[in-house]
């Protein structure tokens, strides 16, 4: 265990060290709620569909914590060619508690960037509507953070070129964000785009994110956790896994 919280601190350190890398994981983020809340939420309203921006916050929190916990992966191809990993792998500690330390400590940034964009949707106008499930979607940020961080650690472990990892995380990451609801209802979308989303695990994080923040769920609570902790313990043993078999 001291040794997953060594990994784990060095992480944030890490992480926190570039203040210019904080501020540009929330630009996107930031952007997307502001112009899409503001700009489509007259829209919304329109339809019936209530208070765009109290919809939206959930997903976009979801976004900022996919992206940031994703591309922190891509540290593991930095430390292989600068030679730090090799440092690291041949430490007197098993590469499972590496793993596990880096991604947890992945996942902890992500979470706390996820919390920061909450704060900053409730000064533009979103409101929690049921404070005592809080604690309910901080769970949900982690397992998303933890879900993604694993899967991009998985990712750098086979790869080598940084801009491969970019490309391919850019493929896949994408099409989980606009398939996960976090952008329309997905009791209205068609057939199609509704069984895709159903294939895809940041759907149940988003669904679960949406229900502890403004008490509506299209999927069930309950299938959001048991359908999202699974998954992140399928992609934590597939990096694990994956990570074990680096060659040094």
């Amino acid at each position: 265990m001291s040794a997953i919280y060594v990994f784990w601190l060095r992480q944030l350190k890490r992480y926190y060290r570039s203040k210019a890398r904080m501020i540009g994981a929330l630009g996107q983020p930031v952007l997307f709620l502001l112009a899409l809340g503001f700009g489509f939420g007259p829209v919304f309203e329109k339809a019936g569909a209530g208070n765009y921006l109290e919809f939206l916050t959930p997903g976009i929190i979801a976004m900022s914590i996919l992206f940031t916990a994703t591309f922190s992966g891509i540290e593991v191809i930095w430390d292989k060619q600068f030679g730090f990993l090799k440092e690291t792998l041949v430490a007197p500690v098993s590469r499972l508690e590496i793993m596990l330390g880096r991604t947890l400590g992945g996942a902890t940034v992500a979470s706390i960037q996820g919390i920061i964009v909450l704060i900053i949707a409730s000064l533009a106008g979103f409101t929690i509507q049921n404070w005592s499930m809080l604690p309910l979607a901080f769970v949900f940020m982690f397992l998303i953070a933890v879900l993604f961080t694993a899967l991009g650690t998985a990712l750098a472990s086979v790869l080598d070129d940084m801009q491969g990892f970019q490309l391919i995380i850019n493929f896949l990451i994408m099409p989980l964000f606009f398939l996960s609801g976090a952008l329309f209802p997905l009791d209205t979308a068609p057939g199609i785009l509704g069984t895709l989303a159903s294939l895809n695990p940041l759907s149940y994080g988003v669904d679960g994110l949406r229900y502890a923040l403004i008490g509506v769920s299209h999927l069930g609570v309950f299938t959001d956790l048991a359908i999202l902790g699974t998954v992140t313990l399928i992609f934590l043993g597939i990096g694990s896994y994956l990570f074990s078999k680096i060659q040094i």
